[in-house]
């Protein structure tokens, strides 16, 4: 299958965290900096600084949790946690200009606590049914019919499958990561993130069954 158009991160982030009010000459000011300096500023504990950090990758990082859940179902909340998380550990951050990855693995790993978590809760009777795949959240407005009827199949066919496995998939032929973009986003190895593609490309590919009746591959190979 060509590449999957999904949707794009621009849209404006939500519910930014509680900030002081910032002068506008100022704000102007922080806002033309590159994350590093943000980064500096944040670790040293000025309020402003975050607040930009937040409004600049907000977006993104809703529209990664949300792509790898496939509904963004509570993703705001999951989000907000990441931030949190990455703002107290700022000074933990060796390069500084990597921010917006080194947070993406953040927000990577609390989808993937969150999932295993709603397994061992379902496996214990606990848990509560898994909220439909939601198009309109990871389709691109353009894309057709034939693609959304696509996504839902494999989405509905990601979720039988071990978390880290539909992690690395999702990651590498959803969203459009390089491998080794992968490998960072999910803390391990590139030889690792390649397994975990494989097994699950190999799954998709045993299972899923284009709507049009087609013979195709669910998406490329994975680079070896």
């Amino acid at each position: 299958m060509a590449a999957t158009p999904i949707a794009d991160d621009r849209a404006e982030a939500k519910r930014p965290p509680e900030t002081s009010r910032v002068p506008k000459g100022r704000r102007s000011a922080l806002a033309d900096l590159p994350d590093a300096q943000l980064v500096g500023l944040g670790a040293e504990g000025d309020v402003q600084a975050l607040e930009i950090l937040y409004r600049r990758h907000a977006a993104f990082a809703i529209n990664l949790a949300t792509r790898i859940e496939g509904s963004p179902r509570d993703v705001e909340d999951i989000v907000h946690d990441a931030f949190l998380r990455a703002f107290e550990r700022l000074r933990d951050l060796t390069d500084r200009a990597a921010f917006r990855g080194w947070l993406g693995s953040i927000v990577v790993h609390a989808v993937r606590s969150r999932m295993r978590r709603g397994k061992l809760l379902n496996l214990l009777g606990l848990g509560r049914a898994s909220e439909p795949v939601d198009l309109d959240a990871i389709a691109s407005p353009e894309a057709s019919p034939h693609v959304r009827a696509q996504l839902a199949q494999i989405y509905a066919l990601l979720r039988t499958l071990p978390s880290d496995e539909r992690i690395a998939w999702t990651l590498r032929c959803i969203d459009g990561h390089e491998l080794e973009a992968v490998a960072g986003l999910t803390r391990c190895s590139l030889a690792t993130v390649k397994r975990r593609i494989t097994r699950a490309q190999r799954f998709l590919d045993e299972h899923f069954v284009d709507p049009t009746g087609k013979e195709e591959p669910v998406s490329k190979e994975v680079d070896q």
